[in-house]
């Protein structure tokens, strides 16, 4: 399983670089995971879009889906070979209105899960876990059925305690670190201390901090990540450009 960073800021984008976006690929199997402002742009370097399997998304705040309804334009108006006829988009189900633009004409289709959904799409296993966001917001456990090779992505969440035994043992912890340890409360993104906890508690292989800030100094965020991970590698989507799982 590979994973390209497609986009990591939370928000906004900023200094070319998108906000949460990620393809996730297998076997030749491609879900683009989330559509932030300009992932699409950076999926076109890398892959037509139209050779997409399935988007997946987290929740519907802009800064993770900006780029869909371009994406169902492109679906609709531009020619060439599309590897499914009708592109399905998985999102919840908690916010009717916002679903219900996932399907559009014949192009594109939303397809519903909840917090119990058990999802199989193409080679990979999907559940799901609510967290704690002002809008209902889901975490997903992705699992290569192939390998068993685990990756979960904690989408936008405060710290909660249902968090570590969602990622119990993942091979790599996508982690929501919008902010430094000394953000006052009340606070709907993870610390860099809290990430860190995280990953410790779940016991994962290793760490990636994304959905990150625009305005502070990321080494910082990375050594607080650190210091309460223990011995878990922490990496900075900054610095990356695709994990191999």
């Amino acid at each position: 399983m590979e994973i390209r960073i497609l986009g990591y800021y939370g928000g906004y984008p900023a200094d070319g670089i998108g906000t949460s976006g990620y393809l996730v690929t297998s076997n030749g199997f491609n879900l683009l995971m989330d559509a932030g402002s300009g992932t699409l742009l950076e999926l076109e370097k890398h892959l037509d879009p139209l050779q997409l399997d399935a988007v997946l998304l987290t929740h519907y705040h802009h800064d993770h889906t900006a780029d869909v309804g371009p994406l169902q334009y492109l679906w609709q108006l531009r020619p060439g070979d599309k590897k499914e006829p009708v592109l399905p988009i998985y999102g919840h189900t908690k916010d009717p209105l916002n679903f219900a633009a996932l399907t559009f004409g014949t192009f594109t289709k939303g397809v519903g899960y909840a917090g119990a959904s058990q999802l199989a799409v193409g080679p990979f296993d999907l559940t799901f876990c609510e967290t704690e966001h002002p809008v209902p917001a889901f975490a997903v456990r992705i699992v290569e059925r192939a390998t068993g090779k685990v990756v979960v992505n904690t989408s936008d969440t405060r710290y909660f305690a249902g968090l570590a035994p969602f990622a119990q043992d993942a091979d790599l912890l996508m982690a929501d670190t919008n902010f430094l340890n000394s953000k006052p409360q009340p606070r709907w993104h993870l610390t860099g201390g809290e990430a860190g906890q995280v990953a410790s508690d779940a016991h994962v292989k290793s760490l990636l901090l994304t959905h990150l800030p625009q305005t502070e100094d990321l080494e910082v965020l990375r050594q607080q990540a650190e210091k309460t991970a223990g011995n878990i590698p922490v990496l900075l989507a900054s610095d990356q450009t695709t994990l191999t799982i």
